[in-house]
């Protein structure tokens, strides 16, 4: 799997981005790399239209009797940044970009498996955003994005079933993309690459397609119930048409909680790639790492009523599920300990995206410490729907899922792009972001432990201290993210041409051109080695 010698320019040669032009070769293409990029450039307008919610509601938690708005639209205003950031950027964040661009020329294939449905994937994800988005502007939703019954099937007169119906249709996305990821995975490997040779990426996104394929439908049924009691007075979670709100909460978690590792699993995949990558060593325990991604799969279906320990259930199903959430978190554990092995005594170089890399491990770790004690049942009692919940969730999703996201995003955007990205900007953001996100997030595990609840407009004066600051972190959090927005946009114009393989990296995406060609390989490669061999490409490029 050795890299190609010599290089055309890039305005010299065909390549996947100048192969065709016109809006209309990019809406109807089913080159994978495209719908890749397709996906980008929505996901990250979602990721603003969201962001934009948050800052308002930081900046209006600025007074303890709230700065900008009522109550009634700040709850609008955290309904609408769950549901958009949730089910509009974290779940479809690396398997629709990176799994996309990615999982084919990883696996040695010239495009994924069915690449109609693949198109067809996004069009039904845009269909789905666009009728969320509508909700929103026609006035919005206050259910949180949970939906919980029977608040939002008989007592709010918002438009929460055109924001249902987007989630709704985007689960289909979700359904279409896994599917597809799973038969490309097993039926279009190269020779040679057996399963004990993919990239971790491809074990973890093989993983998070399972939960797609699974999952999905579940939170998909638990919407349409809601649809069929709100129109037509069904009494199936309202208790007083007969039925439970309780069965919601079931339904809505046995999807949801999985849904938390869809977010997660591709994170771990791509800092699995990037220790390896940038200390320069095979990475420790690889058996260990893949099989435990299947494993976090395989649990993460049994752990749902975690999420309900106030809510009435029986005693012993409380202790069940609280063992079974500590026993999810030791596959994640063991991948940290083996990312931690694979540094020790490694050729450690610190570009952009491994300091994400590294602050995906130390977020991750904070955050999953804390979810052992929402784990736990007589801490929960205390801690439950207070800021303990909001931090130790957004250490998981911003601080683990998006720092893996954007590390995967500086990784492999020379490929994407062919042209490098000013490396001093991209550590600068890093850790900008780093910072912000600590500054924003760990003042409310205090906040929490205090007492304070989430989802209020206003607060007593003695947590005021404690939310200026968060508000002052999510300033500089939010700057940190536009750097990476502006700098990645010019060098797709202005930025050096990087190569094939800038960062010496192993794998067969870095032995094609970049950007790559429209079918990715001129001659299907042949695999001969195990993965992560940085020793034999350490010994090339001594000879080099």
């Amino acid at each position: 799997m050795s890299s190609p010698e010599v290089e055309l320019p890039i305005e010299s040669r065909v390549h996947y981005l100048n192969v065709d032009y016109g809006i209309k070769s990019w809406l109807l293409t089913t080159d994978h790399k495209r719908i890749g990029l397709m996906y980008l450039v929505s996901i990250t307008f979602f990721f603003c239209f969201g962001g934009v919610a948050a800052i308002l509601m930081r900046l209006n938690l600025l007074e303890p009797q709230g700065l900008l708005v009522e109550p009634e639209t700040y709850n609008k205003l955290f309904s609408m940044h769950g549901i958009i950031m949730v089910f509009f950027f974290m779940i479809p964040s690396i398997p629709a970009v990176l799994g996309n661009f990615l999982i084919p020329m990883m696996i040695g294939a010239r495009d994924v498996a069915f690449p109609r449905l693949n198109l067809l994937s996004w069009y039904v994800f845009m269909t789905g955003g666009m009728l969320t988005l509508y909700a929103v502007i026609a006035g919005g939703v206050d259910t949180g994005w949970t939906f919980y019954t029977p608040l939002s099937t008989a007592y709010t007169n918002t438009h929460v079933m055109a924001a249902a119906a987007g989630v709704f249709i985007a689960g289909f996305s979700s359904i279409l993309t896994g599917m597809n990821f799973v038969v490309t995975i097993h039926k279009m490997r190269a020779p040679g690459l057996s399963w004990f040779r993919l990239p971790l990426f491809i074990w973890a996104m093989y993983a998070t397609s399972i939960i797609f394929i699974l999952g999905t439908p579940v939170i998909a049924i638990t919407l349409a119930l809601i649809g069929l009691e709100r129109w037509f007075h069904v009494g199936i979670f309202d208790p007083a048409l007969g039925g439970d709100p309780i069965l919601f909460q079931h339904m809505f978690w046995f999807y949801s909680h999985p849904a938390v590792y869809v977010m997660i699993l591709p994170s771990m995949g791509v800092v699995s790639e990037l220790i390896s990558a940038f200390s320069k060593k095979k990475i420790f325990g690889y058996h260990f790492i893949a099989f435990s991604s299947i494993a976090i799969a395989a649990i993460g279906f049994l752990v749902w009523g975690h999420h309900m320990f106030v809510s009435g259930q029986s005693l012993y199903a409380g202790l069940v599920f609280s063992a079974l959430s500590f026993a999810v978190a030791i596959p994640s554990a063991v991948k940290v300990f083996n990312w931690t092995a694979t540094l020790y005594k490694g050729s450690i170089s610190y570009e952009a995206p491994m300091l994400y890399a590294l602050g995906f491990i130390g977020l991750f770790t904070i955050g999953g410490l804390t979810g052992l004690y929402l784990a736990t049942l007589a801490i929960d009692q205390h801690v439950h729907d207070t800021y303990f919940v909001v931090a130790h969730f957004h250490y998981i999703m911003v601080g683990g899922a998006v720092m893996g996201y954007l590390g995967g995003i500086h990784y492999w955007w020379p490929k994407i792009s062919g042209r490098l990205y000013p490396d001093g900007w991209a550590r600068v953001a890093a850790i900008i972001i780093f910072v912000g996100f600590n500054l924003t997030f760990f003042p409310q595990f205090i906040l929490g432990y205090l007492g304070m609840p989430r989802r209020y407009a206003v607060y007593p004066p003695e947590f005021h201290t404690l939310n200026v600051i968060s508000t002052a972190g999510a300033s500089i959090l939010g700057l940190g993210y536009i750097i990476p927005l502006i700098y990645l946009t010019w060098s797709m114009r202005y930025g050096p041409e990087a190569g094939p393989n800038p960062w010496h990296a192993t794998g067969l995406e870095w032995t094609t051109a970049s950007p790559p060609p429209p079918h990715n390989f001129e001659e299907t490669p042949v695999v001969t080695e195990e993965p992560y061999s940085y020793d034999r490409l350490a010994e090339e490029i001594q000879v080099a």
